[in-house]
Order: C-alpha cells, then structure tokens, then sequence
C-alpha cells in the first residue's frame, strides 16, 4: 500500500486526540473520545496518552501477529494498553479514554478490515460503487439531547450544560449492551466491530476518516465519498482537511450546519492498493 495521511487539532495549541499510522502492509486510525471540560474521566493520562498508545500496540499487532484475526488483535492492543495505565487510574470509570478504530491490513490476497465506532473506512473498488463502513454503533436514546445541544446558542452555558448532560448519557450505557461499543479498557468491545476481508484485485483504494474529516459529506454536504475519494487522491488527505476549515470557517455559530463542536479534530488517511 501506497499510504498518505494528514492531521490536524480542532484548536491551535489544543492537543490533538485522533491519531493515525501505517506501514506497507498495515494503516490504524483513532478517533479519540474526549470528555467535556468539568467531567471526571479516572485516569491521570488523558485521551491523547491513550489513542496514541493504542494506536501503535494495535498497529504491532497487526503486522507480527497474523495468526490472530484483526478483531483479536485490537483485543490484545485494548487490554496492554489497559495494563500501562497503572494502580492510580480507575478503569471502571465511565468516562475512562476511549476511541472509535479503524484499521486494515494485507492479508495474502485480501485486505481484512475492522472498523468500531463512528470513525469510517472507504472501500473504492476498480468496478462499481464504493463502500462504506463505520458509524456502526449508534445511540438512538441519545437524538434527541443532540438536536437539544444543536439547538442551544454556542458559546452559552445551556450549551455546555447540555453538552455534559450528552457525554454523561453515552458514557454511562457505552460498552455496557445498553448503548455503543468503543475501544476503552475492556478488549471485549473488540468483538463488536464490523470486520471483513475484500480481494486486493478488486481494490482500488481506501481511505479512512475521523469524526472531524468526515463532515465533509455531513453536515457540510461539500461531496459524497466518491468525490471525497477523487479529492484524496488528486490533493491528498491534507486538502480534505483544509476543506472541512473552510466550511467550518464561513459557519462559526453552527447555524447553517449545526454541529458540536464548531471545529473538531481532523483526520484522513488515503492508500493505494
């Protein structure tokens, strides 16, 4: 594989919580779920610490570990980055690190591929329509706190209020069968991503996006993943980012196109089989 990747903080000087990387043969990225401002999460490392580490134990393991199915070695990535967090955080906490993953790799002739969250995978074949995976762990009790948080003024305390009350629902039925899974603390939420394997003759090229470079097609309806995939691959996943900007830029106040935050971390990855 033939793999580019940009990133970029929602804020400047603000740490950036996605992460991404690759090798030839193997791509990770993590689209890390933060907590609000004022909401305890249990552990003394931050979200940051946490995607960046799992991101490159899963990595590892998808390269010297191909004897285990992609899902068991997000599994084994989940449970050794649970074990570097050490006897001062409480990993039981509902708001401990979590991230939303994808991750692919060559596998003899077939790509195999794992995605669990709401981060995305982009399948481009050589022939037909393109496919995609991810966004599949929705919280259908949770609409309607989000369109009552998209309603309120940005920058308004109902509005931070809200966006607590949102975090504190998910966090309290995530990983619990009662709401989404994501990779946290526990390797079992590894058994609910959606997997696959897709020939490498039929593959074109994929790409992979967090939450933050995915609103190019929503809200911000700038084109549907067949022209995202063109715009990666004529400019590279850097242009896309600078797109989204320019979007989020002409709608400061998220009237247009409401959305929480304004801007948010930002990350794409492209590959050429």
């Amino acid at each position: 594989m033939q793999v580019q990747l940009a990133g970029e903080a929602g804020q400047p000087g603000q740490e950036n919580e996605d992460f991404a990387a690759s090798t030839p043969e193997a791509l990770v990225l993590l689209d890390g779920s933060g907590s609000p401002t004022g909401m305890e999460s249990g552990c003394r490392h931050g979200t940051a610490w946490y995607v960046r580490r799992l991101g490159v134990h899963l990595l590892a393991r998808l390269t010297d570990r191909p004897d285990r199915s992609i899902a068991e070695c997000l599994a084994d990535a989940v449970a050794e980055t649970a074990a570097l967090h050490g006897a001062r955080c409480d990993l039981a906490h509902p708001g401990t690190p979590a991230a939303s993953v994808v991750a692919a790799r060559l596998h003899g002739a077939s790509l195999e591929y794992l995605v669990l969250g709401d981060c995305l995978l982009l399948l481009e074949p050589r022939d037909g329509p393109v496919k995609v995976v991810g966004d599949n762990q929705p919280y259908p009790a949770g609409q309607e706190l989000r369109r009552a948080l998209y309603a309120a003024e940005p920058g308004s305390d109902e509005r931070a209020a809200l966006r607590l009350r949102y975090a504190l629902a998910v966090r309290a039925v995530r990983n619990t069968g009662r709401g989404p899974w994501i990779a946290a603390a526990s390797p079992k939420a590894a058994a609910r991503a959606e997997t696959g394997f897709v020939k490498l003759t039929g593959l074109r090229a994929l790409a992979a996006v967090t939450g933050g470079a995915a609103r190019y097609a929503a809200p911000f309806a700038l084109g549907d993943w067949p022209a995202a995939l063109r715009l990666l691959a004529e400019a590279g996943p850097a242009a896309l980012i600078a797109r989204v900007r320019e979007a989020e830029a002409l709608d400061p106040r998220c009237e247009r196109r409401p959305r929480d935050p304004a801007r948010e971390d930002a990350t794409a990855l492209y590959a050429l089989i």
